[in-house]
C-alpha cells in the first residue's frame, strides 16, 4: 500500500496537531509569542522541530515555510512564515536566527 503524505500547508498544520503541536505563534517585538499562553521566547528558547516549503500554485515566487516547534517551556505548535516578495521578513529574520543545534527534522 503507497504512503499518503500531506500535500498542503492545511494538511501538514491538520497532521502535526493530531501529533500534539496544538499552539500557535506571532512575531511581536524581534519575540516568538504564543498566542495560547502569552508566553514571549527569544530565537535560543525555540526548536525547530521540522520544517516544510511550498510555492504558491498560480504563482512559483509565493513561498512558504511550515515550521514545526517546539519552545523552552515544552509547547508544540506549528507557525506558517510567508516568503512572498511583498510580506516584511520579521519571521524570517526570527527563524533564521535559531540556533543551528536547535533545529533538526525529529517531527516527521
Amino acid at each position: 500500500m503507497e504512503k499518503k503524505y500531506p500535500k498542503s500547508e492545511k494538511e501538514y498544520i491538520d497532521m502535526y496537531q493530531s501529533k500534539g503541536f496544538t499552539n500557535t505563534y506571532r512575531i511581536e517585538d524581534n519575540m516568538l509569542v504564543d498566542l495560547n499562553t502569552k508566553a514571549r521566547f527569544h530565537p535560543a528558547d525555540v526548536y525547530i522541530l521540522a520544517e516544510h516549503r511550498f510555492e504558491g500554485e498560480t504563482n512559483p515566487s509565493d513561498m512558504s515555510i511550515l515550521y514545526a516547534i517546539k519552545t523552552k517551556d515544552g509547547h508544540k505548535g506549528t507557525v506558517l512564515a510567508n516568503y512572498s516578495p511583498a510580506v516584511t521578513t520579521d519571521m524570517a529574520k526570527f527563524f533564521n536566527l535559531v540556533p543551528k543545534e536547535n533545529v533538526s527534522q525529529k517531527a516527521k
